[in-house]
């Protein structure tokens, strides 16, 4: 089987996580800036075998979505563009960032670890993939 990555796109940096190959377990995986984040994802495409690439979207608490989702789709028609046998998905990623540092903080991580904004990116983005890989179960 193959991978599925997931991004936490953000104004500065982007988290990123994936699954085992037999997509059973999400796991951080890194933090890049933004202005990386498409050359690293093409790169990583084509040196590992990826099914499918979902993409947090960000809710505002009234149902709305941030004003930084004209830049993901922006992002996402240039992953398109130069990756068109991957799928890409959209799943609201509403308040992963507060339960990636519940989570660190479950883990045992230290308060310094937890202040890093690049650890709870990339593990906002393992809590975006698990959550996809909970509803496509369904």
């Amino acid at each position: 089987m193959s991978r599925i990555i997931s991004i936490d796109y953000g104004a500065k940096r982007c988290g990123i996580a994936v699954t085992d190959p037999m997509q059973i377990i999400a796991y951080p995986l890194t933090t890049v800036h933004k202005q990386e984040l498409l050359d690293f994802i093409i790169d990583y495409c084509t040196k590992n075998e990826v099914e499918t690439i979902v993409i947090g979207k960000p809710m505002r608490d009234n149902g709305d979505v941030a004003p930084i989702e004209n830049e993901i789709k922006g992002f996402i028609k240039k992953l398109e563009k130069n990756l068109n046998n991957i799928k890409i998905v959209r799943i609201d990623e509403s308040y992963s960032s507060k339960k990636a540092v519940k989570v660190m903080i479950e883990a045992g991580a230290k308060k310094k670890q937890r202040q890093q904004k690049s650890n709870i990116d990339k593990v906002s983005a393992a809590i975006i993939l698990q959550d996809y890989l909970k509803i496509s179960e369904l």
